[in-house]
């Protein structure tokens, strides 16, 4: 008993000691745990040193061939890859476009990056662009501009698809974020009023749309009196050769050439400009009157001081007194052409050659217009039933077949400018007719005859299914809700049955802001009445409507409604 008592007793004098000298045993610990972290790292670079020559050192050892990617960079262990190849699109007429795609092919092909070269005619920009904002490829666009300024045929559906998508209001500007492209355009400078067009405007549409620019546009020259290098074929060997420097480059994950602030071709990063910059500012000089371009690998959303400066209409009274301004300033070059100025200078432009709100409407957003104030205009869903794919809620709810519908409106004009406009206002606003009333005939059969022609231009697009697009030109459905309040319209009675007639079923949209309307509506095919809110002032926030007695005239288009 003595010995186990003597034994406990020493088992716990150990315990209590190690108790109160925990934290020397506590520091003990940490320090070694820290020493060993310090020798582990310090091996681990040591021995990356001495690898690195022999697998990077000399490119041309069998180790460092072996090592590299497919894009000529470093081995998958140490980085990322940061190109992962490039597709190269061209749009041509005589074949030029397409020769220098196969020769710029060939030469990044030397740096051991996969390599397609994509005609535009048999390429569905509307799926395959946006999956290239996350392949982290690089897209070349090489671009002729054909008979008065136009792009090539096979180029056609292209260039249409994306200057609709650059400037609909339902596309995100954001929509092709992600994506890195360079543009080289063929033209001929003795043609001056539609030198080099069609590469201009794809170079803005893709800047729009927020991809990112890795070089300054190029512009090829077959007028060898004024081309840049002596020949149009001059010229490309120039750009490609810059292009691969800049394509080295990036495959090496350098950064940005300039801060992403520039502006209108200004570059405003501190230190000296790259010489690609130089010979772009010696560029713009020799073409002082073409368009201001955003010249630097940059994207709309990057751009310093470019915001939404879409103008309401009725709003025009108050900038009235900043347009002589702007456009003196402009005109004699004394500020940058942000995109708000350029707006203003169009707008004193369009209102010197007196022409109506509803064509600068049209103007921005892509719209046909019918008579004094109609408009129809092909819906996304339309185009994509023609090419076989889904329709919108109407062909599910109903059956109606998206690639048979007509969107129209007989008018323009809205009594509301709610904040969630898909046309940020850009359409005229008014609480009465104020124009030129067009009879219900002339609107429908210009309507159809401009739906049809619209529809016309997909024949031979990429992905069209050649029966729907024969049944697209026989319009079974009219939606009366494209913008606007169509009820205003004084004689919607007669162009609804009109359309009836024709074996047109219909679909109306009233804003609640018209009850006597709704009364003396005949019936329609099926009627909406929109409600945005649930009180007076929500309704007033968020539809700010212009009559005085929106929330009377609301509760009356409800009431209105059921008595139907």
């Amino acid at each position: 008993l003595d010995v186990s008592m003597d034994t406990w007793s020493h088992f716990h004098a150990c315990l209590v000691s190690i108790w109160l000298h925990r934290f020397y045993i506590y520091s003990a610990v940490a320090f070694g745990i820290s020493l060993w972290i310090v020798i582990q790292f310090t091996t681990t670079r040591t021995k990356r040193k001495v690898t690195e020559p022999k697998s990077h050192g000399n490119p041309s050892s069998p180790g460092g061939a072996a090592d590299k990617l497919g894009n000529g960079c470093a081995p998958p262990q140490a980085q990322e890859v940061h190109v992962a190849g490039v597709k190269i699109f061209y749009g041509s007429q005589t074949g030029t476009a397409k020769r220098f795609a196969k020769a710029l092919a060939e030469a990044v092909t030397s740096l051991n990056l996969p390599v397609e070269v994509i005609n535009m005619g048999d390429y569905d920009p509307e799926d395959g662009l946006a999956e290239e904002t996350s392949s982290r490829n690089i897209c070349v666009f090489l671009v002729a501009t054909y008979t008065e300024g136009q792009p090539p045929e096979s180029a056609a559906w292209f260039c249409k698809w994306l200057e609709e998508a650059a400037n609909d209001f339902r596309v995100g500007k954001s929509f092709l974020q992600g994506l890195r492209y360079a543009v080289f355009g063929l033209g001929n400078s003795a043609y001056v009023d539609h030198y080099n067009t069609v590469g201009r405007r794809m170079d803005r549409w893709l800047w729009m749309l927020n991809a990112s620019r890795i070089m300054t546009r190029a512009e090829g020259d077959c007028n060898v009196a004024q081309s840049k290098h002596g020949s149009i074929e001059a010229d490309f060997e120039a750009w490609k050769a810059k292009f691969l420097t800049r394509l080295q480059a990036l495959c090496k994950g350098e950064k940005k050439p300039c801060s992403g602030k520039c502006k209108k071709g200004k570059c405003k990063s501190s230190g000296k400009q790259s010489k690609e910059s130089s010979d772009h500012e010696h560029e713009m000089s020799e073409h002082e009157n073409t368009e201001a371009e955003e010249l630097f690998e940059t994207s709309s959303e990057e751009e310093a001081g470019v915001t939404d400066s879409v103008i309401d209409v009725e709003d025009l009274g108050n900038i009235m007194g900043h347009m002589k301004k702007a456009k003196v300033l402009l005109l004699d070059g004394d500020v940058e052409c942000h995109s708000g100025y350029h707006l203003v200078y169009f707008v004193c432009q369009f209102l010197q050659a007196k022409l109506n709100c509803l064509m600068v409407f049209a103007l921005f957003s892509g719209y046909k217009l019918i008579g004094s104030h109609s408009g129809v205009k092909l819906c996304r869903w339309t185009k994509s039933m023609l090419r076989g794919r889904g329709g919108c809620y109407k062909h599910t709810f109903y059956g109606i077949e998206s690639h048979r519908c007509m969107e129209a409106t007989p008018s323009l004009a809205c009594a509301n400018k709610c904040v969630f406009c898909w046309r940020h206002h850009t359409n005229p606003v008014g609480t009465e007719w104020r124009w030129k009333l067009d009879q219900p005939e002339v609107i429908l059969q210009e309507a159809m005859e401009k739906h049809q022609n619209m529809i016309r231009q997909f024949k031979g697009v990429s992905g069209v299914r050649a029966a729907r697009l024969e049944e697209a030109l026989a319009v079974k459905h009219c939606a009366l809700s494209l913008v606007g309040e169509p009820i205003m319209y004084p004689h919607i009675n007669s162009f609804v049955r009109l359309l009836h007639q024709h074996g047109i079923s219909t679909f109306l949209v009233t804003n609640a802001q018209f009850p006597e309307e709704i009364r003396r509506l005949e019936p329609v095919t099926q009627l909406y009445v929109s409600v945005d809110a649930s009180t007076k002032e929500s309704l007033r926030r968020i539809d700010r409507p212009l009559f005085k007695d929106f929330w009377q005239r609301f509760l009356d288009s409800l009431k209105a409604l059921a008595e139907k």
